[in-house]
Parts: structure tokens; sequence; C-alpha cells
């Protein structure tokens, strides 16, 4: 009888084994105005996801960023596009557009609580350029963003800022600001971004004269 009951007892754990809860995704959230995106972002994204073992990084293209008030980026449905553009075709690369669909400017605590719902058990890392460090205490519900995800900061070189956030440093001299320019003055962007925002650019006249070619 003891041999029959520990036998039941044994077929009981085979047919229900203990379960464990699935390990937390990790998402990193790349937010910025990606006027135009370029290859920058996209290596500081791989970078991001094998160094802090991320699963998918999130691009998300701002309707207004609430720092560039005095400046008017390209319409956002255009900036999405490219961002889709540039994207396409990595399977840890995401698109969210839900900043473009809210009114005003876009802050970061909002974009923030729309993922934490969409995702409650995830852990949030959120890029931010060492540039922009020294105004981060004036973001919005700054102590509600650091308790909701954890800062990572894209930096160049040595840190003229001190803080206690994960660091990842490579030096990329590209810019947004260097490809406006280039294709304002009828230069080549070729390299500078993925060719599917190149011929987004040119097919949309986009920073330039309609006789400029890039």
């Amino acid at each position: 009888m003891l041999d029959a009951r520990g036998a039941i007892r044994d077929k009981a754990a085979s047919v229900n084994p203990p379960t464990h809860p699935p390990p937390a995704l990790r998402l990193g959230l790349y937010g910025g105005t990606f006027d135009p995106i370029h290859h920058g972002h996209l290596i500081l994204a791989r970078d991001a996801i094998e160094q802090l073992a991320l699963d998918r990084v999130l691009f998300i293209p701002a309707a207004l960023s609430p720092h560039k008030l005095a400046t008017r980026p390209v319409e956002p449905a255009l900036r999405r596009d490219m961002v889709a553009a540039a994207i396409a075709g990595e399977p840890r690369f995401a698109l969210d557009d839900s900043e473009i669909h809210r009114a005003g400017p876009s802050f970061t605590i909002d974009t923030v609580e729309h993922v934490r719902a969409a995702q409650p058990t995830a852990e949030l890392f959120y890029f931010i350029g060492e540039d922009n460090l020294a105004a981060l205490p004036t973001w919005r519900r700054i102590d509600d963003l650091r308790r909701l995800a954890q800062f990572v900061v894209f930096g160049r070189g040595e840190s003229a800022t001190v803080h206690d956030f994960p660091r990842l440093v490579r030096r990329i001299d590209i810019s947004a600001t260097e490809i406006r320019t280039r294709v304002a003055r009828g230069e080549s962007i070729r390299y500078l971004v993925p060719e599917a925002v190149r011929e987004f650019i040119a097919r949309h006249q986009l920073y330039q004269e309609p006789t400029h070619q890039i």
C-alpha cells in the first residue's frame, strides 16, 4: 500500500510540475524627436540591447519635445514613418507612436505610465543623452519617473555630470542637425542614415529645396 500511494504521489507530481513565473520582460525606451533618425540612434540601441540584456527597444518619436518648444520639427507622422523605415527587419526594435497621438508637449512621465500600463511586470530602461542630465531634475514628476524606470545614460567620453545611472559609452559623430544641414546644402547623407530613410527624405523633399539631390 505504501508503494502504491508513493507511486500515485509521484504520478501526480509528474502531471503537475512546479511552475515558475517567466522572467520579466526587459524593455528599453528610446524617446526623441528623431528629426531624422540616423545610424547613431540605431547603433546606441543595439549597444543597449547587448550590454543591458534587453528583450526589446521601443523607439518613441515625440510629437513636440517639452525641451525644444522654440523649434518645430518635421510633422510627427513623417518622423514616425522614418523611424518605422529605419527599424524594419530588426526583430528587437519596435515603434511606439503613442506620443504623436497625444495633444501638447510629449512628457516622458505620460509615456512611461502608458508603457507600464501595457506591460505591468516589465523592467523599464529609459535612455537619456548625457547632455540632458543637467536638466533632468526639472523633468515633470521626476521622482515618479525614477520609480517607474531605470535611466540609462548614453555618454561620449568622460562625464562632466555626477550621477548614479548606468552609463553606456560610445562616441558617434552623427547628428540630426548635421544631416538636416547637409540636405539643405544639397550634400549627400548616404551612410549617415539607413537607405530607406534617405529615400524617404528625398521622396518627401524634407529639409531641402525641391532641386536638391541627396
